[in-house]
C-alpha cells in the first residue's frame, strides 16, 4: 500500500512544475493578447464603426420622418433617443473623439442622402451630435459611442489569445520543461565510455524526463563503482606478482643464471605492466601540445638495436604524452613479437586526422577474428603465440585514441603486411 501511494506520488507534477507551466500559460496570453490587439484591434474598431453608422443612420432617418408629424420632445419621448434643439453643441475638444466623429460622419454620408453634420461630445455622455433635416428648427441626435480602449479586451480576441497562447505555452513548455532536457541527457549519453568520469546531468523537466535523468545517473554511479572494482583487482594483481617476480630475479642473480627462468621473468614483468597501464588507462592525465613526432621519436629510440624504421613526418598535436607513449611501445612490441620484421612506424596527415602507423610484414589477425582482438583479454593463439601477453596490448591502444578523440583501425596495406593505425583528430 505504501509502495504504490509513492508511486503515484512519484507520477504527480511538481509544485515548481506547474508553477513554470502556469507562468508560461499567463506569459503566452498575455503575449497573444498584445499582439492580437496591434495586429486586429484596429481592424475591429472598424468593423464596429461600420455596423455603428448602418444602425445609427436607421434612426436618422426614423427621426427625420417622426420630425415631420410631431415636436422633438414627443420623438425622444417616444424612441428613447437624446435629442436637443437649438445651434450646434460645443465640440468636446478630444483628438481621439474627433477622429472616431469623422469615421462616423463618413458612413453616414455613405448611407444617408446628404451629409449630417456630426459634433463630438462629452456631454451627456461619450458620442456625438448628428443634425437632422427639420424645417422648422434645428434637431441634434445623439448617439454614444464606446471609449476605443484596450481593456477590458474584446471577447473576440480575448478567445483567440487564450487559444494561441494556450498553443504557445504548450510549445515553450515542451521545449524548455522535455526537448532541452532529453538533449542534455544525449549528449551525456554520447560521453560515456569517452571521459574518465562523466558528470551527472541534472534532474529538471517534465516527471518522466527527471525520472530518466535520475535512472541515467544511478547507471553512471554503477559503471563508475565497476570501473573501480575493475581497476583496483587488476593493479591489485599486478602488484601482488611484482614482489615474487624481485625475488625470482634476485634468486637467479644469487644461485646463477638460466636462460628459460629470464624469460619467463621477463613474460612476467610484461604482463603486470600491460595490467598496470590498462588499469590506470591514462584518462586523468593531462592533455599538452607538443610535436608528436618528437614524442614518437623519444618513445621509439630504445628500440635502436632492432628491425624498426620510423617514417614520421612533422606534427603538432594535444596528446596525453604517457598514455600515447605506452599505447605505441606497446604496439610495437606486438610487432615485434608477432609479425616480421622490418616493423615501420609512420606519421602522417590523412584527410582529417593524424595517421600513426605501425606496421610489420607478417600475415596480420584474420578479418573474421579481429573485433576479438580488439576486446580486453583475448589471446588469438591460433594466428599468433607468444610469452609475455595476456591480449592487452589493442584494447590499451584503442581505448587511449578513443580518449584521444580518434579511433582505432586495423588495414592490410597494398603493398603486404599488416598495419595497425591509429587515428587522431588533426589541428586546423
Amino acid at each position: 500500500m505504501t509502495r504504490s501511494i509513492s508511486a503515484r506520488s512519484n507520477r504527480l507534477p511538481s509544485a515548481g512544475l506547474l508553477l513554470r507551466l502556469g507562468l508560461f500559460l499567463l506569459l503566452s496570453w498575455g503575449g497573444s493578447l498584445v499582439v492580437l490587439q496591434l495586429l486586429l484591434g484596429q481592424r475591429l474598431d472598424r468593423a464596429r464603426m461600420v455596423q455603428m453608422g448602418r444602425d445609427l443612420a436607421s434612426n436618422v432617418r426614423l427621426s427625420e420622418v417622426a420630425l415631420e408629424q410631431f415636436p422633438p420632445s414627443v420623438v425622444s419621448e417616444l424612441s428613447g433617443l437624446a435629442m436637443v434643439t437649438g445651434d450646434q453643441p460645443a465640440p468636446a475638444g478630444d483628438s481621439e473623439l474627433e477622429g472616431r466623429a469623422r469615421e462616423l460622419r463618413f458612413e453616414l454620408c455613405r448611407r444617408l442622402p446628404y451629409c449630417p453634420e456630426v459634433s463630438p461630445t462629452l456631454n451627456p455622455g461619450h458620442g456625438v451630435w448628428v443634425e437632422l433635416l427639420n424645417p422648422l428648427e434645428q434637431v441634434w441626435l445623439f448617439a454614444p459611442l464606446p471609449p476605443n480602449k484596450w481593456w477590458p479586451p474584446d471577447p473576440l480576441l480575448a478567445s483567440l489569445s487564450l487559444i494561441s497562447g494556450s498553443v504557445i505555452a504548450g510549445g515553450f513548455f515542451l521545449l524548455l520543461e522535455v526537448q532541452r532536457p532529453l538533449r542534455r541527457l544525449e549528449r551525456a549519453l554520447a560521453r560515456v565510455g569517452l571521459e574518465e568520469r562523466p558528470a551527472p546531468v541534472p534532474q529538471e523537466g517534465a516527471g518522466e524526463v527527471q525520472r530518466l535523468s535520475q535512472r541515467f545517473n544511478a547507471m553512471l554511479a554503477r559503471l563508475q563503482r565497476s570501473e573501480e572494482e575493475r581497476a583496483t583487482m587488476l593493479a591489485g594483481i599486478a602488484h601482488d606478482l611484482k614482489s615474487p617476480i624481485t625475488r625470482l630475479r634476485l634468486r637467479l642473480a644469487v644461485e646463477g643464471n638460466s636462460p628459460q627462468a629470464e624469460a619467463d621473468l621477463d613474460a612476467l614483468e610484461r604482463i603486470t605492466g600491460q595490467f598496470l597501464l590498462f588499469a590506470g588507462g591514462g584518462q586523468s592525465e593531462e592533455r599538452v601540445l607538443l610535436p608528436l613526432h618528437g614524442l614518437l621519436g623519444e618513445v621509439l629510440a630504445r628500440y635502436d638495436q632492432q628491425p624498426v624504421d620510423l617514417e614520421l613526418e612533422e606534427f603538432q598535436a594535444r596528446v596525453q604524452p604517457v598514455a600515447l607513449g605506452r599505447a605505441i611501445a606497446n604496439l610495437v612490441d606486438n610487432a615485434l613479437s608477432y609479425g616480421e620484421p622490418p616493423v615501420v612506424v609512420r606519421l602522417q596527415r590523412e584527410g582529417d586526422w593524424l595517421l600513426i602507423a605501425i606496421e610489420d610484414q607478417g600475415q596480420g589477425i584474420d578479418p573474421s577474428l579481429r573485433d576479438q582482438a580488439l576486446m580486453p583479454f583475448q589471446r588469438l593463439d591460433a594466428s599468433r603465440g607468444g610469452s609475455g601477453h595476456c591480449g592487452l596490448g589493442l584494447a590499451i591502444a584503442a581505448r587511449v585514441v578513443e580518449t584521444h578523440g580518434g579511433r582505432l583501425e586495423l588495414r592490410d596495406p597494398p603493398e603486404g603486411g599488416f598495419s595497425v593505425c591509429l587515428l587522431l583528430p588533426a589541428m586546423s
